[in-house]
């Protein structure tokens, strides 16, 4: 026992030798040690990865994941939004409705393309088909009424809502917006009881666009397709696409005076006695000036 103590074995000198030699940062075993376990560590992590792909429920790769992506997603992530903004101009009972169609893409790549705005017309407002034709004949608007048995006379209650086509002009201020113009009036109605004014709301219209190529614009905000003339002066007719769009204001709100029922006695009297009065001049003016033959 004494001499196993002093003398080490043959066994503990290798143990003794390899402690020394791994401890020891010269030591060459130290770099081959290294170079054994580095790709075993790279082996686990590989494996590792696979496995957590596998349960996940994807592919082995992850460039195959990413593929799978939706595609639409992603075209639409780079598509700018196109941004309709709709005011009214002028006051009174006469006013202007003006439209104007933003893209957010350089109008050179649209030049092959058209828009066409169709605005629905409330009942509290008209439009003068015979004004219309006259701004057509002048160039200053391509708007046509597409409503049949359209009575400009109607008052309020008694009228429909109508439509109106508009092809929109490309804006010389901006180089890429498209604006539309639309006269629109105020129809007579009802007097009230107690507030004296009433209000119109114009909705937002709806968007259409063709053109003779594929735009990334298309694939991104179509919704669905419309039957509509091509053009205001051809009878052909094209499958516009009804686009996506944000708008600057919800809707358009126009505020209408409107009369008093408690008014009613005087405003007819009134009406009454000017119209005698005007007449029985005439009548008097006429006998008087006048040269009648018999």
């Amino acid at each position: 026992m004494g001499a196993q103590g002093v003398v080490p074995t043959e066994r503990h000198k290798a143990c003794a030798v390899s402690s020394v030699r791994i401890s020891s940062p010269r030591a060459p075993l130290g770099g081959a040690f290294s170079s054994v376990l580095a790709p075993r560590a790279v082996g686990v992590r590989a494996v590792a990865w696979l496995l957590l792909w596998e349960a996940a429920g994807l592919t082995s790769t992850p460039g195959t994941a990413f593929a799978a992506a939706p595609i639409d997603a992603g075209i639409r992530a780079t598509c700018s939004e196109i941004i309709l903004r709709q005011e009214v101009l002028k006051d009174g009972f006469h006013r202007d409705l003006l439209i104007k169609v933003k893209f957010g893409e350089s109008i050179e790549d649209l030049q092959t393309c058209r828009l066409l705005i169709k605005q629905y017309i409330p009942t509290g407002l008209f439009v003068d088909p015979y004004e219309l034709a006259s701004l057509r004949e002048r160039n200053i608007t391509e708007a046509v009424m597409v409503s049949e048995d359209f009575n400009i006379e109607a008052p309020n209650y008694l009228s429909k809502e109508s439509e109106v086509l508009i092809y929109a002009r490309q804006d010389s201020q901006c180089i890429d917006c498209f604006q539309a113009f639309l006269p629109v009036h105020y129809r007579y109605h009802r007097p009230h009881s107690k507030d004296g004014e009433t209000f119109i709301v114009v909705n937002n219209p709806d968007l259409l666009m063709y053109c003779d190529q594929e735009f990334p614009i298309l694939k991104c905000w179509a919704q669905s397709q419309v039957a509509a003339p091509c053009a205001l002066k051809n009878k052909d007719i094209c499958q516009w696409n009804n686009m996506k769009y944000k708008s600057v204001y919800k809707n358009v709100t126009l505020q209408v005076p409107v009369g008093l029922t408690i008014h009613t006695s005087l405003v007819c009297s009134v009406t009454l006695l000017i119209t005698i009065l005007c007449s029985t001049l005439i009548l008097v003016a006429v006998f008087k000036y006048g040269h009648f033959s018999l």
